[in-house]
């Protein structure tokens, strides 16, 4: 991989913004202006809108609350962020078992949970207020796991892969090599615990890493590598067993012993961090995995950071383009035509666009992304560049079943009891299995 001098972070293998358009299908974008029967201009509507991230994106999603609520001077909207998605799931679980009436009106969702909310009846189904929020341009494949029986109860608010971030300041100060193009697992393996061990520390004198796995973001697209389906199949049942696990354990059992992780307890006390405390970000590891959208933060972790397909030992990436998460609707809102008059600011008006830009994703809708690509520079470009690359080279992913929602809690437990030693990567292999197999009957 050579070095880059058009941007501080370089894609693998970069395409152009041609193939990035062609995610979003014909169509019109919703009109924000327009309302439904049922929304009066002249009542007072106060509405609580929920997302997870930190500080910067709720710095973000001020401004574009305020511009629309100078819109809609009759709508206040109260914002309450979280800093990860367990935190806004956690709330939102006990704010549904008493019925969901204190519940925010407009949230967040990602993984399996539009599926589990979807089917406990707790999403508004958003035919009912489609004269405020057009889905008629969004593709079908990024309405799949919002979608139960037939209903939609979520709109993605854009699309990402997974991808390998990688600082080559840290590869070039170790002495180690750049991965190819094509690397492997085994080369992975190779380049970390060379890092690892080669004694490397911060400007502040912190360690550095040759990676940090983040188990729960790269699980999926290991077992789509290995598995004929990924990690679940189009029934909602598994679609790998625990033998092709424990190969994701392996790896990394391989490469604690060998010194190309951090220590246990570290990897166990950053599982819940956002990303711009993540030891990446803070350049103190050579590697990492994430979501495509996560350029903007991890770009900072040093002067040339890349971008990459995930390293994989079959002839298949196992890479697939997935909505970073999706507004929903609380069922029990008592305002669904303001409550939708909100997710259409966020995801159709133009001024939000120029705003929001690539943050939660590569546009699905055909008008804001031509409002977005021309806009987008630095990591942001290379990040839907990389987006292209998926799209030449990626599979499209049945969605996660319901059950599926406990599979980033497991994932993490059974790395750290493999870490820790309480258990062999073929154990935990059996036990992921053993216990989501469970859930999603």
């Amino acid at each position: 991989m050579t070095r880059s001098t058009r941007s501080r972070a370089t894609v693998l293998t970069l395409g152009s913004l041609a193939a990035v358009s062609a995610l979003a299908l014909s169509g019109c974008s919703g009109d924000s202006g327009t309302t439904g029967n049922g929304f009066d201009p002249d009542e007072e509507i106060e509405l609580e809108m929920s997302w997870w991230g930190d500080d910067a994106r709720a710095a973000l999603f001020d401004e574009v609350i305020t511009m629309f609520e100078d819109e809609y001077p009759n709508i206040s909207v109260t914002q309450t962020p979280v800093g990860s998605p367990d935190d806004l799931f956690n709330r939102l679980a006990t704010d549904f078992a008493g019925g969901g009436d204190t519940a925010p009106d407009v949230f967040a969702l990602g993984g399996a949970k539009p599926q589990e909310y979807g089917e406990l009846g707790a999403l508004l189904d958003l035919a009912t207020v489609s004269d405020v929020l057009d889905s008629s341009q969004y593709p079908d494949f990024s309405l799949t796991n919002s979608t139960v029986d037939d209903t939609l109860y979520g709109l993605p608010t854009g699309g990402n892969a997974t991808a390998a971030f990688i600082n080559a300041d840290v590869f070039e100060q170790a002495g180690v090599p750049l991965p190819e193009e094509d690397w492997t697992w085994d080369d992975l393996i190779d380049a970390a615990v060379a890092i690892g061990s080669a004694g490397l520390t911060t400007e502040g004198g912190q360690p550095i890493y040759g990676v940090d796995m983040r188990i729960a973001d790269i699980i999926g697209t290991y077992s789509g590598q290995v598995s004929e389906v990924g990690m679940y199949d189009w029934d909602g049942q598994l679609g790998v067993d625990a033998e092709q696990i424990a190969g994701l354990y392996d790896i990394e059992k391989e490469l604690s012993d060998g010194g190309g992780m951090p220590d246990p307890s570290v990897v166990t006390s950053g599982v819940a961090l956002p990303p711009d405390q993540q030891l990446f970000t803070l350049g103190q590891a050579a590697i990492t995995f994430g979501y495509s959208n996560l350029m903007n933060v991890y770009g900072a972790a040093g002067e040339d950071v890349r971008i990459s397909l995930p390293p994989t030992s079959t002839d298949v990436t196992g890479v697939a383009l997935l909505p970073s998460a999706f507004w929903s609707i609380n069922a029990a809102t008592e305002h669904p035509e303001a409550a939708a008059m909100l997710v259409n600011w966020f995801l159709n008006e133009p001024a939000a666009a120029e705003l929001i830009l690539d943050t939660r994703g590569v546009p699905f809708n055909p008008d804001t992304l031509a409002v977005v690509a021309p806009l987008l520079e630095g990591p942001s470009q290379v990040a839907a560049e990389y987006v292209d690359v998926v799209l030449e080279s990626g599979v499209v992913a049945p969605p996660q079943p319901a059950g599926g929602s406990i599979m980033n809690e497991l994932s993490q437990r059974m790395e750290a009891d493999v870490l820790f030693d309480r258990a062999t990567p073929q154990q935990a292999g059996e036990q992921w299995v053993a216990e989501l197999g469970a859930a999603l009957e």
